[in-house]
Formats: C-alpha cells, structure tokens, sequence
C-alpha cells in the first residue's frame, strides 16, 4: 500500500494547530521534528491516528512525529503546504517576551545542546574509527597484507586516527558553538587554547605539570581526545561574545569583540570549566569501566538490562545520555567494553522481532509491512517503524525482545566482545565496530547478535501474537478484498 506523503504532510500540520503554529521544520533519520509556538494546540493522540504516522510525542520542547525512512518527502511536502523555511526558526517579534526557562526545561536544554553538537561530528568520528578498521583488517592481526612497520598501516592505524580523535577539542568546538549561536571559529580557537603545545607539555611525564594565566598558577592537563572541557566552555563563550557584541562600538566591533571575547573566556575555560569537565568525565569513565572491570555477575545483570530494555529507552526518548557518556568513553580510550556491545544486541533483536512477526502474519498487507521493517532496520539501521508498527501494536512481541536481546548481550559479555566505533554503523556493516579488536572478536560480536536475532524471531514467532490478533487481522483483509 502506497503511503501518500502529502496526506501525511496536511494532516500533521491541521493537527499541530497550522502554520501559524510551527517555529521550525526539520527532520532526522526516522521523524518530522518540529517545533511549535504554543504545544497545547497539538493534538497527539490525533497524530498518532494519521495514517503513515507510527507514533508522536514531545521530546523537550519539540515535537517529534515518527515517520519512518520516507520523512525526507513528508517534511518537503510540510514546508510546501506550511511556507516554513527549512530548518530555520521564523523570526517574528523579538521584542517579544522569551519562553521562560524552568527547571522542568532544563535537562531538555542540556541534552539538546550535548546530542546537537556530537551529532555533528558523526561523519568525522565514523571516517576516523574507519581508517583504523581498515588498518586492522589489512594489519597482521586479520588479512596479513599489512605489517605493523609498513608505512600505509601507519598511515591509516595512526596518523589518520589520530588526526580525527587528538583534535576531537577542535572540532567539537566549531560543532557546539555552531549549535548555540556563538562564533564557530572562536569555539574552533577556544578547543586549540585548551590542547597547545605548551599545556601539553606541561601535563606530559617530565612537565612542569603547572601553567600560568595572567599570573595565576594552575595544574597542567592534556585536554587532547576530550569532551566534556570545550563542552562546558563553549556556553561561556557564547554569553561573553554575546556582550562584547552588543557594547562593542561598531567600528571596533571586528577586531575587538573576539579577542575581548577570548581575554575573558579563556581564564575561566583553563581555570574552573577545564578542570570541572576533566573531573566529570573520570568520573563516567570510573563508573562505567570500573562496572565493566568488576567482572562476574554484576556486569551481566548491566548487560542483560541493556540488551532487554535499551529500545524502550529509544521509544521513550531516553537514550540520548547514556549514548553520549558511551561516546565520550570511547572517544577518550579507545573502546567500550559493554554498552554498545549491548545495545547492538538489543537493536537486533527488534530486526528479529520484525522477522519473527513477518513469518507469523497471515494477512499480506501486513506482512509486506513487516518485511519493509525488516529492511528498514537491517539496510538503513532505524529501528523505530519496528517499534512503532510492531512491538508497541502487539505488546507480546516484546518479549522477543526482551528475551533475544538479554541472551544476546548476555553472550557477548561473557565472550569478551569489546566495541570500538564513537559513530559507527547501526545497519548491516553493524560488524565493523568491531574490527579493530581482531578477527575473533568480530565473529564473537556477530555471534551475540544472530543470537539476539533467532531468538527474537523464535520468541515472536511462538508466542507474540493471540489469536484474537491474528483473527484481527484476518477479518481486515477479507474486509479490504470485499471492499475492492
């Protein structure tokens, strides 16, 4: 059944209260995101009934309608019936009064702002992880074709990696001051501030281990392959830059607001806010490593939660942080010895679950669905038409999930398998990730998630369905061809 996007497109839009109402209009892989003036005068249950509409809900301040892999056409066709520019908020009266921030509103801001500037990096992080995943191929721990002397496995083992992970600071400085409105190129200088040479060398074996701003003597730190540091700052930057814009006269506004900007914003960077997010991220890394490194049943427990419940925590809107803190682990060493490992187990099982549902199906409209999820997720790496079609349709079929997911994880954990892509694949190069730690531990890893996979399949195949749901289903189909 063909799915009418411009359909899909008019009714979301009546339903949100029209475009007088929407501020912005954009999308991700799977949902239309939009951001409206006032919430109340969205509809959601109404949304959810749309047909080609898997589900909806509010995530922060935003709305989120899911799609699915056709989002892409539903927001051309929003911004051609609405007028909404793309992406762009629409500026109206700025004199207007703000939309006042609460503490409800907070943790929303934040994880806006956290996942906004990492997502950014994503391309760069996936080609950095990959040029050493070649090398491991290519290197003697896999094919042989390459030693670990040879200059082209240097090449890509090392220097490209390392010119994608040491300057991470950099980059992520350009990428959260791009989200928030400051200057790219002065969060771009604030992360090369905070990885110099100088400070380098200072935090390095036989340093000084101090450095002096404006005469204040501080402990050194290499901030090189960091996060959370340049997170923290760029905020700064942007409310000072902020200020020096608005009372710089115009005629020295160019040369004066950036470097007054980065006089103030670089003592309080080196001295409170550097410090602060080094402290944080041992913090996540002490607790998520030292959980990994206790070993026996506790790590176990962790991992089959994970595998069992991860997607509920992506349906929920939940997963964001718990990906972040992964993603700066592995950023800052390397690896991450179980929750990735877990989640992937958790994602294949959906795709088993979608599996398991499509050979269960008598009614063929419904089963040609179900196959679509199954591409979808294996092809594209999105989940959630699995989800949203699924397993929150016909709630028994989570417990393939739940089942496949926990075994899978569980597998994996005991085995060993250790993930290493910040931004790796989420479809059928899933393997990938896993490459860097040799051939065995690649094959392990694709043994814990055909686990996740069969399963899953099984579980749903048996017991996922009633037999009220499949008589259902039955009594639709033969209605439609009565109908024809």
């Amino acid at each position: 059944m063909a799915v009418d996007n411009k359909q899909i497109a008019q009714s979301v839009l009546e339903l949100v209260g029209g475009a007088s109402n929407v501020t912005t209009a954009t999308n991700c892989m799977t949902r239309l995101r939009l951001t409206l003036k006032d919430n109340n005068l969205a509809d959601i249950e109404k949304i959810k009934k749309v047909k080609g509409v898997l589900g909806a809900q509010f995530s922060g301040s935003q709305l989120q309608v899911i799609i699915g892999q056709n989002v892409p056409k539903v927001l051309d066709e929003f911004i051609a019936i609405s007028g909404v520019a793309r992406g762009v908020e629409v500026k109206e009266n700025l004199d207007a009064p703000k939309e006042k921030i609460t503490l409800k509103a907070i943790p929303g801001i934040l994880l806006d702002y956290l996942s906004g500037s990492m997502t950014q990096l994503i391309p760069l992080l996936m080609a950095g992880g990959l040029f050493r995943t070649i090398a491991a191929v290519l290197g003697p721990t896999m094919l042989g074709v390459l030693s670990d002397t040879d200059p082209t496995y240097t090449f890509l083992y090392t220097t490209l990696y390392e010119a994608t992970f040491t300057f991470i600071p950099i980059y992520l400085g350009y990428a959260a001051a791009k989200k928030i409105g400051a200057s790219p190129v002065l969060g771009m200088l604030l992360g090369g501030a905070l990885m110099a040479p100088s400070v380098v060398s200072a935090a390095s074996e036989g340093g000084s281990g101090i450095i002096s701003v404006y005469g204040i003597q501080i402990a050194a730190a290499n901030y090189q392959q960091t996060v959370l540091p340049i997170i923290l700052s760029v905020p700064v930057l942007y409310f000072i830059e902020k200020f020096f814009r608005k009372h710089m006269p115009d005629v020295l506004s160019t040369v004066f607001t950036p470097f007054c900007t980065m006089i103030v914003t670089i003592p309080i960077a080196f001295i409170i806010l550097a410090p602060i997010g080094n402290a944080i991220g041992n913090v996540i890394a002490n607790a998520l490593f030292g959980l990994a490194d206790m070993g026996g049943i506790a790590v176990f427990v962790v991992m089959a939660i994970l595998g069992a419940f991860w997607q509920l925590f992506v349906v929920a809107g939940m997963h964001m942080p718990v990906i972040l803190l992964a993603q700066v682990q592995i950023i800052a060493a390397g690896y991450d010895p179980f929750v990735f490992v877990s989640t992937n187990c958790a994602m294949t099982a959906v795709w088993g679950c979608a599996f398991g549902a499509f050979l269960r199906m008598r009614n063929p409209d419904e089963k040609g669905l179900a196959i679509g999820y199954v591409i979808s997720a294996i092809a594209g790496g999105v989940t959630e038409p699995a989800l949203f079609g699924i397993l929150l349709r016909f709630r028994r079929t989570m417990l393939g999930m739940f089942i496949g997911g926990a075994i899978g994880a569980v597998f994996s954990g005991i085995v060993g398998v250790t993930y290493y892509m910040a931004g790796g694949a989420s479809n059928f190069l899933v393997f990938t990730n896993y490459l860097q730690g040799g051939q065995m531990n690649t094959v392990l890893a694709i043994a814990g998630m055909v686990i996740s996979f069969v399963i899953a399949a099984i579980v749903v195949y048996i017991m996922g369905f009633t037999k009220e749901e499949l008589a259902e289903m039955d009594e639709e189909n033969e209605a439609e061809l009565i109908g024809a």
